[in-house]
């Protein structure tokens, strides 16, 4: 999937990916990491998610990186906040109080922007990717997490036959075979959430799986 993709999406506004709300993965399963309230939290292709708010009123610095200068623009006015631009080599840095985005290619982050992170949460990243690229994305975010940091994973697995990405499928065994040799996986939950969602329901999709994993990247 080449970056225009992503910029023509967010340009003409077709962000089905985007949730109104807070993902409820999110809101149940944080406080089981049991990070301090002033850890920093990345959140790679963070759109202009609201879990991102949702973070740092749990207190965390939050560290996003966005490919699209709209979507992180849409994030700072649709919350009120102000922020000020620095540029620094291939990206630049959209600073406000509590949350800083990166806006350009996430694989040509530094592991040194992220070295001081102490959690990651990762809902709309893993699943954006078609096979190939999700592979090359899992080696760099194991690159960008330190060791022994945690963090949470949500995904969705369906019959990837029923229906065109992204959101691509992600199935258990492919967490297995291209995570675990970076990361220690826990299975917090796995659950049918096809009702809740109207566009797979109306191609057919016959199951629609939304699981929650922590990761914890080995030393």
């Amino acid at each position: 999937m080449e970056p225009q993709f992503w910029h023509e999406k967010w340009k003409m506004q077709q962000i089905g990916f985007h949730q109104p709300q807070v993902n409820p993965f999110l809101i149940r399963f944080w406080p089981t990491l049991g990070l301090a309230e002033n850890s920093k939290i990345f959140v790679p292709l963070c759109g202009k998610s609201l879990d991102m708010c949702y973070l740092a009123e749990q207190g965390h610095q939050v560290q996003g990186c966005e490919l699209s200068q709209t979507a992180i623009e849409q994030f700072f006015a649709e919350n009120q906040l102000p922020f000020q631009v620095e540029s620094k080599q291939q990206h630049q840095y959209f600073n406000a109080d509590q949350i800083e985005l990166i806006q350009g290619d996430i694989f040509t982050i530094a592991p040194s922007v992220t070295a001081n992170i102490a959690g990651f949460y990762d809902r709309a990243a893993l699943i954006a990717w078609p096979e190939i690229l999700r592979q090359q994305y899992a080696k760099t975010l194991a690159m960008l997490i330190p060791a022994n940091v945690s963090g949470l994973l949500i995904t969705l697995d369906y019959p990837q036959e029923t229906l065109k990405g992204p959101p691509f499928a992600v199935s258990p065994e492919w967490i297995e075979q291209y995570l675990a040799p970076y990361f220690e996986i826990s299975l917090l939950s796995c659950e049918d959430v096809l009702a809740e969602n109207p566009r797979f329901l109306s191609k057919d999709v016959p199951w629609l799986n939304e699981a929650a994993y922590k990761l914890t990247r080995k030393a």
